[in-house]
Order: structure tokens, then sequence, then C-alpha cells
């Protein structure tokens, strides 16, 4: 396949080929490749809940109570009991009438979005919005209109000279995943109250993360009952599989009966739904987990300003070092794992074209010393590259 080795050499040329690597979780924060321990910060796991025993215990108890498989759809036989407490959980969780899970947070945005947006409809998206994002419009069929990121003067000039002859709907991200920033959603939520548009926000990266308890961004800003849809994922903050998506109740039993991502697919096993039962369990019974996590970023954001780098305002685990090549950014990643840090070098096509970046991914499982040392290495690192 002549047309595969061409795009393969392309990739290899441009420093762009990525391959899959093995890796052995040994901790919430510490992974194993080949026979060398690493420093984790590459992972989402944010809140270290992939090795609490209460959450493993759950997993372990449904499959000896349900099996290792769901065995169909939701809608045929594959909606086993922890399915209803979990979303009756994440309903509460995050103060909407209902929810529904979907198996990964990608399938929840491109169910969501392709469902609710149709022929005649306008998308107004973030730039930087989530590839899943970006997909769902795409599938929906509706005009998309992006917007420049977090930029809101533009967002009302598009919303005021985009005709429309059926709904408007605003998609973004709450944090994004590649900057850390968080969505001006009061901003968002007056134009859409203005131009009567529906507000989808992807929390991916917010939930567990960010707000009272970890209930994300519409909570962060009070803003709850304004979001038609607050999507979330399972995988990250809460340690699990999935993702899933919040709002009324009519809204839910919509998707339901609409989102294609939902209705034709296996559903999640007994386990891995059960994982996500405890560790929202976990997360409410222990709301300090976001206070730790929040020092944590804190704490690394102020060590990597002390030693030279350019860091971007912000209050999340999610901060980039920006390098601008992808080869610099390859250079500067294989350097650290030399020196025992797992830290992704982030390239096109997930960031624009000279904005390559390391991604540090912090985690409430971090403790400030580890940080403090992956920092000096980071500092040397940086600066034998000149990139500090």
């Amino acid at each position: 396949m002549q047309f595969a080795a061409d795009y393969l050499e392309t990739v290899r040329r441009q420093a762009l080929y990525r391959e899959v690597t093995s890796l052995e979780p040994i901790s919430a924060v510490h992974i194993k490749s080949g026979a060398k321990n690493y420093l984790n910060l590459a992972s989402n796991n944010y809140l270290g809940l992939t090795h609490c025993p209460a959450v493993q215990q759950a997993s372990v108890q449904a499959v000896l109570t349900y099996g290792t498989g769901s065995g169909g759809a939701r809608l045929i036989t594959g909606s086993h009991p922890y399915y209803e407490l979990l979303e009756k959980n994440l309903a509460a969780f995050k103060e909407t009438e209902a929810a529904v899970v979907f198996n990964t947070g990608y399938m929840a945005n491109i169910g969501t979005i392709s469902a609710l947006a149709s022929t005649g409809d306008v998308i107004f998206s973030d730039e930087l919005n989530h590839a899943s994002i970006i997909d769902g419009c795409r599938l929906s069929k509706a005009e998309i209109v992006v917007y420049r990121h977090a930029d809101t003067g533009h967002l009302a000039e598009l919303l005021n000279s985009t005709p429309c002859k059926g709904k408007r709907l605003i998609v973004t991200d709450g944090v994004f995943s590649m900057d850390g920033d968080i969505a001006p959603l009061p901003d968002i939520v007056r134009l859409a109250e203005q131009y009567q548009a529906l507000v989808i926000v992807d929390d991916a990266h917010a939930t567990g993360v960010i707000g009272p308890g970890g209930r994300g961004t519409a909570a962060h800003y009070g803003l709850e009952s304004k979001i038609a849809v607050q999507i979330g994922t399972l995988s990250k903050a809460l340690g699990a599989e999935g993702g899933f998506a919040a709002g009324s109740r009519q809204l839910i039993d919509y998707l339901i009966n609409r989102a294609r991502s939902f209705i034709f697919t296996t559903a999640l096993a007994p386990a891995t739904v059960a994982a996500a039962t405890a560790a929202l369990a976990k997360l409410a019974a222990k709301p300090e987990l976001v206070q730790t996590l929040s020092s944590n970023s804190a704490f690394v954001r102020q060590r990597l300003t002390a030693a030279g780098f350019t860091i971007a305002p912000g209050i999340t685990p999610v901060i980039p070092i920006m390098v601008g090549s992808a080869q610099t950014a390859l250079d500067l990643a294989k350097e650290l794992k030399n020196q025992g840090l797992l830290i992704s070098a982030i390239r096109p096509p997930t960031v624009p074209q000279n904005a390559s970046r390391l991604r540090l991914a912090i985690s409430a499982a971090h403790n400030q010393t580890e940080l403090a040392a992956a920092i000096d290495k980071l500092t040397v690192a940086a600066r034998k590259l000149a990139i500090i």
C-alpha cells in the first residue's frame, strides 16, 4: 500500500511519527517500561484513583457478581444494575436531572453533538476544542462556525453575522486539554441567552479537577442551571473508563433514543461501571483530593516560573511547556526519560504547527518532594537544549 508507505515516511521526516509503547503502571504516579521505573507526569489520573483500594475492590466484586462483560447493548441486555446507580450519582454530582453513560468520552461527544444538531442548525465551536467535539460537529451535518480560542468578542460577532434557520449551539471544552486554561463560561452563557443558543461543555479535564467538590466548569462559575449538556469522562480524574452526558431528564431521554454512539455499541463491562461508581463515591467522601490536586498544581506552576519557564497563568493540573518544533519536543522528552521522568511530547496535529510542547499532568497522588526533584531535572534538560 504505497499511500500508507508515503504517509509514514512523511510523518517520520517531520518528527510526527507515533508508535505504541507498552507501559506497566506500578502505582498511581509511577510507571515501568522495560527494566526501568519512571515518575509519571503524563497521565490524566488527576486524583490517583486508578489505584484506590476501594475502587479496585468494587471492580473485582462486580466481576464476581455479574461476570466479565455486559453481553449486549444498553437497550438490549447490557444495562446491568451498576449503570442505574452510576447515572443517578452522576446527575446528582453535576446537579442535573439525569445523566447517561457512554463507552468513552469521545463517544459521548460525537453522540451528543450529532444527536442535538443537524442540517439547518449552526454550531459555534472554539478553535481549540478536542477532536471528539470537532468530529461530532462534522457528523451532525450542521453548519460549523469556529471562533478564536476563548475569544467571546469574536464569538459575539459570529453569532450576530451568521444566519440560522434552526438551532444555535455553542460548544466548548471546560478545561482545554493541551493548554490547561478554563473556558470563559460566564460570557459564553450571556451570549447564549442573547442569541437563544444551547451551551454544551466538555468537562473531560474539569470533572474532579475544578469547581466545588470537583464538579467541573459549570460549578466553578455557579452556572449549572445555564448549561444544556455537561459532557464528562470517567477515565481521567475518576480513574475508570467511559464518558457521560448530564442534563435535563427530557434531554437525556432524547439522547438515549437518538445518540448512535450510545445505541449501537455493546455496553461497558460491570467492572468498569462499578469502578467509576466507587470513584465518584470516593470523591464525595474525600473532597480534599481536589484541594491536594490544586495545591500540587500551584506548586509546580510556581517552581517552573521561578526556574525561568514561561507559564501561562492558570489553576489546573494541565501545564504546557512550550518548545516550538516537534523535534525539540521529542528531544526534551527523550532527555527527561533518561532522567526517569515520563512526560509526553505533544506535536501536530494534536496542537498547531510550531506549537509543540511537553504537557505536564499533575496528580493529587504526587508528593511535592518528587515534583520539586522533577522540576530540577526538567530545568537542567531545558537549559541543555537552549529552551530556557
